[in-house]
């Protein structure tokens, strides 16, 4: 059988499989995951951040749990493939912002896929664009998405209109389009309050451009702020709607960041009064390290903080888990379920987590990290400080973390995976014809 074909008929069978999932879900619970564009653990005050105040975030993590070492992608295509598929980069081809056309649905199954399969509704609003087609193309009944990134007002170019459920609309003179977007998530949960849904809710905030919110004094000295408390009073907002509905118990509610804070605000966002190691794009901890909170009234333990390790890729089987939805068969998924965490239970927490950004890859432990450049770094200081461990280091703990972390690399061969196909740094790729080879190496692999 030829590759390409073999490809095909593994994700058939995994459609396949997904069909035969049970439709029954009226005891499952809504799920709404929150997703906020470039916000850090330094932006949100329940992580100890020194300059930003988030009380409806807060309130959420009070009534259920704070992970506090939760790692996405340090940029936001690839966190999001990851979210999406539940898989590494170096599987996908999702490696940066410049390769999302390797994603195809021939190939891969995204979450609303899988969750329809469980008797789910789903929607998707906000932030697509690096992710390839429209959700729809990917499983989502419904969607509102709009172009680029940071978009808020018609006075920006990529502004002038967004799209719902296909069909393109203007956006009007003085519309807010993170309104458009609430009002729409609203609507949707109301009209199907009566079954199961799952709402992919990716928030324009707190990208740029950094223009003023409706709520923004007229000589407001610090847009930022502005927009990171909008932000959160549109999740207070949703919130109180869900409550309205009576809603709010049967609803997972997780929220989340999509990689770390943008490098030139990095010097005030402190926790504790100190400055994080690294920022949005960079292979440091906080490039990746994200806020994330889990609340589902009567199921999750109100007020906790978890430090178990989780990553991006953990997302999909967890909500696959609490829907009832199988996972898609004949492909690897490298996430692991934290539903038992969220249930007050011990589960059966990662020993690692796997980052990757273009040509360069990590992975972490509690106390260690080592990236593929064979560079080991001594994490008991993150995430304010990661001192480079020599090679010659004759610790005995450095060198079993070494050997550690190495046996898992080893394993997860990223290298042998499919390779960025732009200059390396995951943001542009060299030129289209990189980009059409990567394409055609991956619709020739078999799936995994």
């Amino acid at each position: 059988m030829k590759p390409r074909l073999l490809a095909f008929t593994a994700v058939a069978l995994a459609a396949a499989a997904l069909s035969l999932a049970p439709a029954q879900a009226a005891d499952r619970p809504n799920i709404v995951f929150i997703l906020a564009d470039d916000l850090g653990i330094g932006n949100v005050s329940c992580y100890g951040a020194d300059s930003f105040k988030t009380p409806n975030i807060d309130a959420l993590a009070k009534s259920g749990i704070r992970f506090a070492n939760c790692y996405a992608a340090p940029l936001c295509g690839p966190s999001r493939a990851m979210l999406m598929t539940g898989r590494y980069a170096f599987r996908t081809g999702m490696t940066g912002n410049d390769s999302g056309a390797l994603l195809n649905p021939a190939n891969e199954i995204m979450m609303p896929k899988a969750l329809k399969s469980a008797g789910y509704v789903t929607a998707q609003a906000g932030k697509w664009s690096q992710l390839p087609l429209q959700p729809g193309d990917w499983g989502f009944d419904e969607y509102l998405r709009f172009k680029g990134s940071g978009t808020y007002w018609n006075t920006q170019d990529r502004g002038k209109s967004y799209t719902l459920n296909g069909k393109e609309k203007p956006l009007g003179d003085g519309e807010y389009l993170p309104d458009l977007m609430h009002n729409f998530v609203v609507d949707f949960i109301t009209r199907h309050q009566k079954e199961p849904f799952y709402v992919y809710y990716s928030m324009a905030h707190i990208h740029s451009d950094i223009l003023r919110t409706p709520d923004s004094a007229s000589d407001s000295k610090d847009l930022f702020t502005d927009n990171i408390v909008y932000m959160d009073k549109l999740v207070g907002k949703l919130l109180a709607e869900l409550d309205r509905l009576k809603l709010r118990e049967n609803t997972l509610v997780v929220f989340a960041g999509d990689n770390g804070t943008v490098p030139g605000e990095t010097p005030r966002s402190t926790v504790n009064g100190k400055v994080l190691s690294g920022h949005k794009g960079s292979m440091l901890e906080c490039g990746s390290l994200v806020p994330m909170i889990a609340s589902w009234p009567g199921k999750t333990p109100a007020g906790k903080v978890s430090h178990d390790l989780l990553d991006f890729s953990d997302h999909f089987p967890t909500l696959a888990e609490v829907a009832g939805a199988k996972l898609p068969a004949g492909v690897a998924i490298d996430g692991r379920s934290y539903l038992p965490q969220l249930r007050g239970q011990t589960g059966t927490p990662r020993d690692w987590i796997f980052v990757e950004l273009g040509r360069h890859w990590y992975v972490r432990d509690a106390a260690w990290k080592l990236n593929e450049a064979a560079e080991l770094f001594d994490m008991s200081g993150a995430p304010f400080k990661e001192p480079l461990v020599a090679a010659s280091a004759q610790n005995g703990h450095a060198a079993t973390a070494r050997k550690r972390l190495q046996t898992v690399l080893d394993q997860l061969n990223p290298a042998g995976g499919i390779v960025d196909p732009g200059d390396g740094s995951g943001r542009h790729a060299k030129n289209a014809r990189s980009n059409k080879k990567a394409k055609k190496a991956k619709q020739a692999k078999p799936a995994e």
